[in-house]
């Protein structure tokens, strides 16, 4: 997994925040980090998948057939191409 950076001001502030809580809740702050790193990490198409899976069928008929070509139109009323 890539390794990401972190502003100096986000880390300051948990920082900040960590140093309040007590011993054990510090750990359990710790724990849930960990729990993070090792979800699966989706791909934003796997993530649309989930949620496209999710709807009803009825919903689904209900979209235009056109709608990836005429994207504006639906979004901001653009002229249909």
């Amino acid at each position: 997994m890539r390794k990401r950076t972190i502003s100096t001001n986000l880390e300051s502030a948990i920082q900040e925040q960590a140093r309040a809580l007590s011993d054990e809740e510090q750990r359990e702050v710790l724990d849930f980090i960990e729990e993070i790193k090792r979800r699966p990490h989706k791909t934003i198409w796997e993530r649309l998948d989930e949620r496209l899976s999710k709807l009803p069928p009825e919903v689904i008929a209900e979209l235009p057939e056109d709608a990836s070509e005429n994207l504006d139109h639906y979004l901001y009323g653009a002229p249909k191409k």
